[in-house]
């Protein structure tokens, strides 16, 4: 997931991307865009916690086997 903040120069929300140490700001054009962004990250997130919740009740099942 990209990350997203306030840019130093410009002011703007934008992406943080790093590479090879390198930090680049990548403008987020749209007000709407940036919300976007907010709610993928939190479907992620709970996508996230939901498998590894399942991960955790698989070993649990084969523990018991």
């Amino acid at each position: 997931m990209s990350q997203v903040a306030i840019c130093p120069t410009c002011g703007s929300k934008s992406r943080i991307k790093e590479k090879e140490g390198v930090v680049t700001y990548q403008a987020v054009q749209d007000e709407e865009a940036f919300k976007k962004i907010g709610q993928m990250k939190r479907a992620m997130e709970k996508f996230k916690a939901k498998a590894d919740n399942l991960e955790k009740e698989l070993e649990a099942l084969k523990a018991k086997l």
